[in-house]
């Protein structure tokens, strides 16, 4: 009985579609219908689009009486797209699907004035229509673009999981990660409130993330994270020439960088052969070459005590304070000069150690710590301190912060494009060119004036 009963539903799903059918409503697009609400940024938390297991699809289209309709059969039934779309809640974002960008323009009109460019994939808040133009705000822009360049609704939440990426961020004080999905699962590692990680996997109650700095995936509860979905923004025309001008400079600034290193290596290579001649013409004429040995001794001593300082100057360091100001003597080229010495040594989760070991936050505040500067123990804490900077004006001394969707490395800025930081397990302390990683540079602070 109960097989016969639901047959009958379906068949009465079918007379209702034959009747809309037959209907000559008129269709009305997507762009028309969408609402005139905005959306703080281009984020979209996971739960309002993402059914859990056991739960429909947002977005299918449902009889009263429990039957699912395909998208094919709405489509037969002329049945406007707009129906489908006002339910999702993708109905007030448009992601890009040109070749390679569309331009915003100011007004709507192709005769109007390109003030932005979306990039393919990338998204925009749609704000109102008008005719075959979309209002749309993404980044700093808000314009118009021709709707035949967008996404909506469902075809938006179709593209979702190719353009957008779901980041997870931590809502507990300290989270464990661990290497299954289990409450008795070994600890691989341990994050701090606030950061945001890429989502790997997820479960009903457990999310895999990506914590790069140490190399490891792992797992953390669903209970202390915030899920969300992340787009790429629009850029702006200003936007995009100023970075096309700090790419310039980065570039010439690495080229200086290799010029200066050559210049450094032929230096020591001649000293060195300098060295060697005079030691050869020393012991020729008969004088003892044990000064010459001890004096090597000696400076080879003093450059492994320069690396690992003594324990009390490393105590002094790693014992600031979270009092949130910034108060210090000393200028950037010293501070930059001062990290340096620790290069080699390991880094180590939640320590802020010079010699012991410390991560990206626990150094810079180690670091700073040595000059009177208290700073938290968070890399998205610290992008709060000082002044903002350009990276093309960044000088020694200099915090460079690091994320995808959020802050979640920082090293210190040393000159000539480059970068000091505890990098990871793998790596330790150690220094690299300043776009060394996948991730974008968030910001440039100035700690010392």
């Amino acid at each position: 009985m109960k097989k016969r009963s639901i047959a009958k539903v379906t068949l009465c799903c079918g007379a209702v579609l034959a009747i809309v059918a037959t209907t000559k409503a008129p269709v009305v697009s997507s762009a028309t219908l969408c609402g005139e609400k905005g959306l703080a940024g281009i984020s979209i938390t996971l739960d309002k689009y993402c059914a859990t297991e056991g739960e429909t699809v947002t977005g299918e289209n449902q009889i009263p009486g429990g039957s699912v309709v395909s998208q094919s059969a709405v489509s037969q039934s002329a049945v406007s797209q707009s129906a489908v779309d006002e339910n999702t809640q993708f109905d007030n974002i448009g992601i890009s699907i040109a070749d390679n960008y569309v331009n915003i323009r100011k007004k709507a009109s192709e005769e109007s004035k390109v003030i932005g460019k979306l990039y393919k994939g990338a998204a925009a808040t749609i704000l109102g229509t008008d005719g075959q133009w979309v209002k749309v705000e993404s980044g700093s822009c808000t314009g118009y673009i021709n709707q035949e360049f967008l996404a909506m609704g469902l075809r938006a939440e179709e593209l979702a999981d190719e353009y957008g990426k779901k980041v997870a961020t931590v809502t507990a004080t300290t989270l464990k990660v661990r290497e299954k999905a289990n409450i008795e699962a070994s600890c691989l590692t341990m994050i701090p409130i606030g950061e945001t990680y890429e989502v790997v996997k997820e479960t009903d109650e457990w999310v895999k993330i990506k914590v790069e700095d140490e190399e490891i995936k792992g797992f953390v509860s669903k209970e202390y994270v915030d899920i969300d979905v992340k787009f790429e923004k629009a850029i702006s025309i200003k936007e995009e020439k100023e970075q096309l001008r700090r790419e310039a400079e980065a570039a010439r600034a690495a080229e200086e960088a290799a010029r200066a290193a050559e210049e450094a290596a032929r230096a020591e290579e001649e000293s060195r052969n300098s060295v060697t001649s005079n030691s050869s013409t020393s012991s020729n004429s008969g004088t003892s070459s044990s000064s010459s040995s001890s004096g090597s001794s000696s400076s080879s001593g003093s450059s492994s005590s320069s690396k690992k300082p003594s324990s009390s100057s490393s105590s002094s360091s790693s014992g600031s304070s979270d009092s949130g100001t910034v108060k210090g003597s000393g200028t950037g080229s010293e501070v930059a000069s001062y990290a340096l010495q620790f290069v080699g040594n390991p880094y180590v989760w939640g320590g802020s150690s010079l010699t012991g070991g410390a991560d990206c936050s626990g150094f810079v505040m180690a670091v700073y710590s040595h000059f009177g500067v208290s700073l938290p123990h968070s890399s998205s804490s610290q992008s709060s301190y000082g002044t903002s900077v350009s990276l093309s004006n960044a000088q020694p001394g200099d915090l460079v912060f690091y994320g995808n969707s959020g802050v979640n490395h920082v090293g210190i800025y040393i000159g000539g494009g480059r970068i000091v930081h505890a990098k990871g397990r793998k790596y330790g302390i150690t220094t690299d060119a300043v776009g060394y990683s996948s991730k974008r540079i968030i910001c440039v602070k100035r700690i010392l004036k």
